[in-house]
């Protein structure tokens, strides 16, 4: 496997199944990150077709803040997430989006979490969202025990580097894209992770719910990988061969 996009809203894509297939035939496995749990359960069905895609149970924040999703839909991904290996999009927003509701999220993400870890799986992969709410994020993890139960994916990382750090100790991984790499800050934590923790993501499509192109997300996978291995100062072929190893053994695709 040449890539591996370890956070897309391929579900939010609408031609999602033509992507899928494309990527498949470029040798591109796809962690299809979700918003809610009726749409997790909706793109299960739609690409169980595509072995190259992995589908993750996932509750947005921001569908959260906005109201449109509440506790019904909490306590439907507690149930799916029981049974997930895959999980996410799931965590905590304390920016502009975020801030009047993070109690409200902070007891969200508590409560899926627990269920994470009341129901452990082997292999379980967590992609989270933590903007201006790492330390809460981490806290929620040790606490409810999912930080030693599953591998835990830090996505589009912005916290300080105390932040950054202590989620290194903690195990976490860090899945990269380019807005990342957009941030002095975002391109010295590329620059200075350690080589096990890094992961390639597009966070694609930047319009919801409106046709993708396949290109569009290889060229974005193609240019992180190139602009971390020059932070790294490192050869984009054998980083690439690493990363996508480690992508592939996580979401279980042949490498």
């Amino acid at each position: 496997m040449r890539f591996v996009d370890m956070h897309v809203h391929l579900d939010l894509m609408t031609n999602g199944v033509e992507i899928a297939c494309g990527a498949q035939d470029l040798g591109i496995g796809l962690f299809c990150t979700t918003v809610t749990p009726n749409d997790a359960v909706a793109a299960r069905e739609r690409f169980s077709c595509c072995p190259n895609v992995r589908v993750g149970a996932g509750l947005h924040p921001w569908w959260l803040a906005d109201g449109t999703c509440g506790d019904a839909d909490i306590e439907l991904l507690k149930g799916l997430v029981a049974h997930s290996r895959y999980v996410g999009e799931v965590g905590l927003d304390a920016g502009k989006r975020g801030a009047a509701s993070l109690e409200l999220q902070t007891a969200a993400f508590e409560r899926i979490m627990r269920a994470v870890s009341e129901h452990p799986l082997q292999g379980r992969v967590i992609s989270i969202h933590a903007i201006r709410s790492v330390n809460r994020v981490l806290d929620i993890l040790e606490r409810s025990g999912a930080i030693t139960t599953s591998s835990c994916i830090l996505h589009w990382f912005s916290g300080s580097s105390d932040e950054l750090w202590r989620a290194v100790h903690l195990g976490c991984l860090f899945s990269i894209n380019e807005h990342m790499l957009a941030t002095k800050r975002g391109r010295e934590y590329a620059r200075i992770l350690p080589d096990d923790r890094l992961l390639l993501e597009t966070d694609a499509p930047p319009q919801l719910n409106a046709p993708y192109e396949l290109t569009a997300l290889e060229h974005s996978l193609e240019t992180t990988l190139n602009h971390v291995a020059d932070l790294r100062h490192t050869d984009p072929n054998s980083l690439g061969t690493s990363i996508a190893a480690r992508s592939a053994q996580l979401l279980d695709f042949e490498a």
